[in-house]
């Protein structure tokens, strides 16, 4: 199964036969102050050198979220995310819950974005799957509901299908749905990051959707969260996720490795390719 984003000038194919895809996840101001205080503040040139840094270091597309307590989305989003389409090629992912906010971006929005997120909450599935139809573009679904993160792979396949069949009735195409099973940390549970793999484990095999992760949450409270990630983010691109919010400049080396060994990487070619590109520059 095949998702496509475009932005307007590249395709980018989310795919679990086609090397994983890499979303930056860096323009987000949640624990960043520094962009916190820059979108504040209206600057945007903090913005530019993000996601210039991020698609140097690997990204396929380029998460955009406001979301600073004050300030207004429906004004900013749009505002940010042009300006990141016309810095960079990549195609652009939009996190926000506001659907005006939403909205307002994907009307200024070349190509086909994805959109951060829906989940199975009512108030969610209602407001947002009427602005994935009316734009054409793709949505990841939060395997979450009105009663919150189920800890078993069971329910949160159940609530993934709730999100396919709802979205099934407005005609927007399951292709067009990326599923994140969602990742808690093994700090608090040492099981979370095996339901997380289950989970997609069914999904790939009863649906064929493809899927996201958040990635670094599987770390949080742990020491060397490095070493974590890079271990839980192969396991997962084995067992069927597809691509994944996360930072690049410190996992696209391990991302690309995994490819490799999947049989995604044709000679080596992409892996090598990071490799050279990403070595020390010398001095004279």
């Amino acid at each position: 199964m095949e998702t496509l984003l475009k932005s307007e000038k590249q395709e980018v194919k989310i795919s679990f036969d086609a090397p994983f895809v890499i979303i930056g996840e860096k323009i987000n101001p949640t624990g960043r102050k520094k962009l916190a205080a820059a979108l504040k503040e209206g600057n945007y040139d903090y913005v530019r050198n993000l996601a210039i840094k991020q698609v140097a270091a690997g990204a396929d597309v380029l998460d955009i979220n406001v979301g600073v307590p004050g300030i207004d989305e429906v004004a900013v989003l749009p505002e940010v995310a042009r300006i990141v389409a016309e810095t960079v090629d990549v195609p652009i992912c939009l996190d926000s819950a506001n659907h005006q906010a939403l909205a307002a971006a994907l009307a200024v929005l070349p190509g086909k974005p994805l959109v951060n997120s829906v989940n199975g909450e009512e108030k969610s599935l209602k407001a947002i799957l009427p602005v994935i139809k009316e734009f054409g573009v793709s949505v990841i679904g939060l395997t979450l509901d009105d009663d919150g993160i189920p800890h078993d792979a069971e329910t949160r396949v159940a609530i993934a299908e709730k999100i396919i069949e709802r979205a099934a009735k407005l005609g927007i195409a399951i292709q067009d749905i990326v599923i994140d099973p969602l990742v808690l940390t093994v700090g608090a549970d040492s099981n979370a990051a095996a339901v997380t793999v289950q989970t997609i484990r069914i999904l790939k095999q009863e649906f064929g959707v493809n899927m996201n992760l958040g990635a670094s949450n599987v770390s949080f409270g742990l020491p060397d969260r490095h070493t974590i990630n890079q271990a839980f983010l192969s396991l997962a691109m084995g067992m069927g996720a597809s691509c994944a919010i996360t930072d690049p400049i410190k996992l696209t080396g391990t991302i690309r490795a995994t490819d490799l060994l999947m049989g995604r990487d044709s000679f080596g070619g992409r892996y090598i390719g990071h490799w050279r590109n990403h070595q020390p520059r010398e001095t004279a």
